[in-house]
């Protein structure tokens, strides 16, 4: 951490943490030092270092540089962690913070509204190596104890929900793993360090794809985990023993948008509440899935745990199918399809939960688009999407 204290507000961290002298050399920014090999003076000099090649020295461009330091103790500080890695992407982050918290012959519990890559891992790699994964509802709260196993070392949570946006009781959740003797991992990545902290809600690990909101420019891919004292030995020894590392360029990156962090979030969850409110009153519209809603599930409890929301929610459309979206897709001017979010620029993606779902069902009377309000002006996007849904009903009367 930097000169400034733990007692200072987060707004003003994210300013300041991670720019320690040694690293800035009396810059704003830490330099961005490309290094694959780093010199030692003496033979003395690369022993010592030898010993712990995972401090915070120069021993070789893989273990890190200033550029790379200086963002996980940033990261580090905000969550409220023991440590930090970072990793090429959020999917590289989370995977690699399973591998390195289970081994054959556990049990996993995923829950079922998690991000499809990380199911998909628990399918294929986990699986092949001896890892057994359940899933369970994403409401579950205390009432997970019923899906523990004698087995069972790791809860992976996701909250709010990937596309559905279900809001998790993770200190319930925390309470269980305590008593059953599992790790609990939380991907964060929506409401970010500034919005929710789960290792103070009683999680091990926190888990971001920093290449969303901490990186905020859409020009980068990675990955963090943060976890507490009892974790981050068997996070670090995972990382260096998988060679998890990143671009100091991407580093570069995601730390100049750390800087930016709240000043964007707020206007991201400002604009993205107006639409959303916009939304609820069109015709087209059978719900909106948003987390500061009443009707969102869990909102008692993100009203509870969070701070804020942030600029992503789902809308579910009255009648039609997936296909049926085309129309209003294909032709929005400011909404562009794309995987991804977290950027400047408001994306929109048709999304069926169905297909990602075992442990619960998904129905909905229409098809799902998951939206980003990005930082243009409300007025104009309001107006595209208006447009939209006017095809849309246009489409959808024709049939």
């Amino acid at each position: 951490m930097s000169d400034n204290k733990k007692s200072t507000k987060i707004e003003t961290r994210l300013i300041t943490d991670g720019r320690r002298d040694e690293w800035t050399h009396g810059i704003v920014n830490p330099p961005v030092y490309r290094a694959s090999t780093c010199l030692f003076d003496s033979y003395a000099t690369m022993r010592e270092r030898a010993k712990d090649p995972a401090a915070r020295h120069l021993y070789y461009g893989r273990k890190g540089t200033p550029t790379q330091w200086s963002l996980e103790e940033a990261l580090t500080d905000l969550e409220g962690g023991a440590g930090t890695k970072l990793y090429p992407s959020g999917v590289a982050a989370v995977n690699s913070a399973i591998l390195g918290l289970v081994s054959a012959g556990d049990h996993v519990l995923m829950v079922d509204s998690a991000y499809e890559p990380t199911r998909a891992f628990a399918r294929s790699i986990l699986q092949r190596f001896g890892v057994e994964t359940s899933f369970y509802d994403p409401m579950a709260g205390e009432n997970i104890a019923a899906d523990f196993r004698e087995n069972t070392k790791l809860v992976v949570a996701e909250s709010p929900g990937s596309l559905t946006f279900e809001v998790q009781d993770i200190p319930a959740i925390a309470a269980v793993c305590r008593d059953k003797g599992a790790w609990l991992l939380v991907d964060n990545t929506w409401a970010t360090p500034l919005y929710c902290n789960p290792l103070a809600l009683g999680a091990d690990v926190s888990v971001h794809a920093v290449t969303k909101y901490i990186g905020g420019h859409s020009d980068l891919m990675m990955g963090s985990v943060t976890a507490n004292e009892r974790a981050y030995p068997l996070i670090e020894k995972a990382a260096f023993s998988l060679g998890q590392t990143v671009s100091p360029d991407d580093a570069f990156l995601a730390s100049r948008g750390l800087r930016t962090l709240a000043a964007r979030l707020k206007i991201h969850e400002e604009k993205a509440l107006t639409v959303a409110r916009w939304l609820r009153e069109r015709p087209e519209v059978a719900k909106v899935l948003h987390p500061a809603f009443e009707d969102c599930r869990g909102h008692a409890i993100w009203k509870r745990d969070f701070k804020g929301s942030t600029g992503l929610f789902s809308v579910i459309l009255k009648d039609g199918t997936d296909a049926d979206t085309a129309p209003m897709v294909d032709h929005m001017r400011l909404f562009r399809m794309g995987f991804s979010w977290g950027g400047y620029e408001s994306l929109i993606l048709p999304s069926n939960p169905a297909g990602s779902r075992s442990a619960t069902h998904w129905a909905a009377p229409g098809p799902l688009l998951r939206l980003h309000i990005g930082l243009e002006d409300t007025d104009d996007l309001i107006a595209d999407l208006a447009d939209g849904l006017d095809r849309y009903r246009e489409h959808m009367a024709r049939k």
